[in-house]
């Protein structure tokens, strides 16, 4: 899949139903990964996103569903690209085996950087548009880079070597195609990381087609949040080259004790003209150093293909040989790629899709793809990983071990998601949670969590809410009395509790963020028959109360001492007033457990949507980052939801789908904002099948117009009953966005929302489409009292 293409798979029919159309073509079924493509989101342009966010920050690169291991090319170790690669760059300056998705904070992980090269060798990968210092990078031809589900390929111009990679769950492979050279080469930076350095390494020459190691990454070293997220692992790595080790070597840079080793240090001129003068090393077989590199050497003939394996482990070195033996020892590439093409089609036929275009097909199935990269497996082969104290535990067969939960984005779309396709998930993710809060004797929950790091990242309780959703749905394989007194302990410790809201900075996104958690925990309290937690709970739910001015008639920020903030003229469309990565009226949206009340606040229903309505029509029609409806960022993700908790759905059915169309495309720039470990494109296949929550922790879900003609869920049998949902939509197209009817299971249905449980028993929801709202449809005149929250709390 090229990315300059838009239109990939023109002259194919439905999805599972027809084949390719063509009188020329042999009829055949088109699979969800002949939909996938990798280069959506795949930029760190600050340019093209219009602010300092940029936009998607994917990666390209060749990965497993959920798997430990992603060989991506890299373009780029400093700067905010998490993801080590941007579109717009035009040097490769290697593949790394470990890659994050779609974040901000300038992200971690790029470790063991390969580089195919000839000629010269060159010890550092130089700098993209700066002859300042030589380095090993190539540029590459744009036509030739192709990504898929499970591969990936690319032609560096200056060395003509061709590359190709994929991966199986702990372990990756490349291939590289050689021109005739006398002196062409593998290299391996050891210390490279996407954020800084790694900053100690091992290096061993096992036999004459093995190497094995290690590379430490401390927050000395940068890494997340430049070093500010605590982010503290070990990489482990038993790699195996198909072409003998005759002539190997190392490089070895000392570096100063002295000397800061973070992100923009490890890129500057002066570090780098200190790791290129480092002296090559051959009288060795093994070495430990602060910044080494390795490489082999051999003569190539025209078109010559080298292969390398590599076993990745975060445990120890054992670990990735034995991940490395289990997975990928006997198998040629051939073989790896298309088993990961076929890990990708079981996974991603847990959705199926009819109808609407190939590109949104495109969008809806990369969307799909991308929320299964986390939080991904830290456990080895041989059911052992790293726990939250640091020690080496052994799982049962309870539970996976994950890592990578990016809480503040991930709980208001992605894990609702999961409950529906994959509960297991979310049950390893509670567990992997769990037992990390109880082996680091923290006995709460992190926030935002990269590979056992408690790194503080964003606001809010989010494990609370992932929590109580996957609670009240029926999964609840996990230490339920341990989950839910980690979670009080979690409010006791982040919360409102001192003042009844959270002063300055950030006040106002502070209090309503505990606020709804709190309000998740009396739902579980409830659930659990704890009835003075519940009523504790409750109260605190209410906080929201205490930010809101009424003079004002708006969120407004409070310092510890109770005054209020000064008030400015532009409060509400201030960014960074009172709230995080937002603005007051983008936050002020977010009670979404209590919305009579809010309502009840901002001056009454009517009041409410003609401010949501002028909220939603001042939004650019590029949807870019703005200071309305900023789907680029997560705060408003809840808000189209709202119009059907106000009886007016048509309004969410128009803001949604204009959203799906305008917010998404078949492109690299196709995400308006940073994916976010899945949330924006989770948000996409939920919102495009025509169903979303309004409020994790209540089984309330939303219906809304679906992009597609159908929708089938598949559920999973050890945990709901049925054995597939469905959505279908009737005479369904761009200009039919509106619900006229609707039958559940065969009959009328006049509710603009479903309870969970009407999905995981199984059936089909069918909309009758048209291209005028029915104001009739899906009105619930008892709206007000039967989602109250005095109903909720009686419950």
């Amino acid at each position: 899949m090229y990315k300059t293409t838009t239109n990939l798979f023109l002259g194919c029919a439905l999805l599972w139903a027809t084949a390719c159309s063509s009188p020329h073509a042999a009829k055949e079924e088109l699979k969800p990964t002949d939909y996938v493509n990798p280069f959506i989101g795949a930029s760190t342009s600050v340019g093209a996103a219009g602010v300092y966010h940029g936009l998607g920050k994917t990666f390209p690169g060749a990965t497993t569903p959920y798997g430990m291991v992603q060989v991506s090319p890299n373009t780029i170790t400093g700067g905010d690209n998490s993801s080590g690669y941007s579109d717009e760059h035009k040097t490769i300056e290697g593949f790394a085996f470990t890659q994050m998705s779609g974040v901000g904070w300038f992200g971690d992980l790029g470790n063991f950087l390969v580089m195919p090269t000839t000629g010269k060798l060159h010890k550092v990968a130089g700098k993209e548009n700066n002859d300042s210092i030589k380095g090993y990078r190539s540029a590459y031809n744009k036509a030739t880079e192709t990504a898929k589900a499970g591969y990936y390929s690319v032609e560096l111009t200056d060395y003509g070597i061709k590359v190709e990679s994929s991966a199986t769950p702990h372990c990756g492979i490349l291939r590289f195609t050689y021109p005739s050279d006398g002196q062409s080469r593998i290299q391996i930076d050891l210390a490279r990381r996407v954020g800084g350095t790694s900053t100690a390494q091992y290096v061993k020459v096992i036999d004459d087609h093995t190497i094995q190691g290690w590379m430490k990454c401390p927050p000395e070293g940068g890494g997340w949040g430049n070093g500010e997220g605590n982010a503290d692992y070990t990489v482990y790595y038993y790699a195996q080259f198909s072409k003998p080790l005759t002539d190997y070597g190392f490089w070895s840079a000392d570096i100063p004790d002295h000397w800061v080793r973070k992100r923009d240090e490890v890129a500057s001129i002066p570090y780098l003209t200190r790791i290129s003068q480092s002296p090559v090393i051959k009288d060795k077989k093994e070495l430990e150093g602060k910044h080494l590199g390795f490489f082999t050497e051999f003569p190539t003939e025209e078109g010559e293909i080298v292969e390398m394996k590599v076993g990745i482990s975060f445990v120890d070195m054992e670990g990735a040989a034995t991940n490395f033996e289990r997975e990928i020892a006997v198998k040629d590439f051939e073989q790896v790629k298309r088993e990961a093409n076929e890990l990708w089609d079981k996974e991603l036929g847990r959705v199926r899709i009819s109808g609407g275009t190939d590109d949104e097909k495109t969008i809806f199935y990369t969307a799909l793809y991308h929320t299964m990269i986390d939080p991904r497996i830290y456990t080895d082969v041989d059911g052992r990983y790293v726990g939250g104290d640091g020690k080496i535990y052994m799982s049962d067969s309870t539970f996976t071990k994950r890592t990578i939960f990016s809480g503040w984005d991930v709980f208001r779309s992605q894990f609702p998601l999961q409950t529906i396709i994959n509960p297991r998930l979310v049950s390893d993710e509670l567990n992997s949670l769990i037992t990390m809060a109880d082996q680091s004797k923290r006995e709460y929950y992190e926030r935002w969590e990269l590979l056992n790091a408690y790194s503080g990242c964003m606001l809010g309780n989010p494990a609370l809410s992932v929590l109580a959703d996957a609670y009240i749905k029926g999964i609840r394989t996990y230490d339920v009395e341990k989950a839910y007194q980690y979670a009080v302990n979690t409010s006791g410790r982040f919360g409102n509790d001192s003042l009844g809201y959270t002063p300055e900075p950030l006040s106002i996104s502070h209090t309503l963020e505990y606020a709804y958690t709190d309000w998740c925990i009396s739902q579980l309290a409830k659930a659990l028959g704890k009835e003075d937690d519940f009523e504790c709970f409750y109260e605190k739910g209410q906080a929201y109360h205490a930010v809101f001015d009424k003079e004002k008639g708006w969120f407004r920020p409070r310092m510890a001492d109770g005054s209020w903030v000064t008030w400015p003229e532009d409060a509400r469309t201030k960014e960074w007033y009172g709230c995080i990565e937002a603005n007051a009226y983008q936050q002020g949206w977010f009670v979404p457990h209590d919305v009579p009340g809010m309502v009840e606040l901002m001056g009454g229903k009517e009041k409410v949507i003609a401010d949501l309505t002028d909220f939603f029509n001042n939004t650019p029609s590029d949807m870019l980052w703005n200071v309305y409806y900023n789907h680029a960022n997560e705060p408003v993700h809840f808000v189209p939801f709202l119009f059907n908790r106000l009886g007016v759905p048509w309004y969410t059915q128009k803001w949604t789908r204009h959203t799906c169309e305008q917010a998404y495309a078949n492109s690299v720039e196709g995400i308006v904002g940073n994916e976010d470990v899945g949330q924006m494109s989770a948000w996409y296949v939920l919102a495009a099948s025509g169903i979303h929550p309004s409020c994790p922790g209540d089984t309330r879900m939303e219906i809304t117009s679906p992009v597609f003609d159908q929708i089938e869920f598949r559920l999973d049998p050890d945990y709901y009953s049925g054995d597939t949902f469905t959505v279908i939509a009737h005479n369904n197209h761009r200009k039919n966005s509106y619900i006229q009817r609707a039958l559940l299971n065969g009959k009328e249905y006049n509710r603009c929302y479903l309870d969970f449980s009407d999905i995981a028993a199984g059936g089909i929801l069918e909309l009758f489409m048209g291209d005028k709202p029915n104001e009739k449809w899906g009105v619930d005149r008892e709206e007000d009292s039967t989602f109250s929250t005095k109903t909720n709390k009686e419950k």
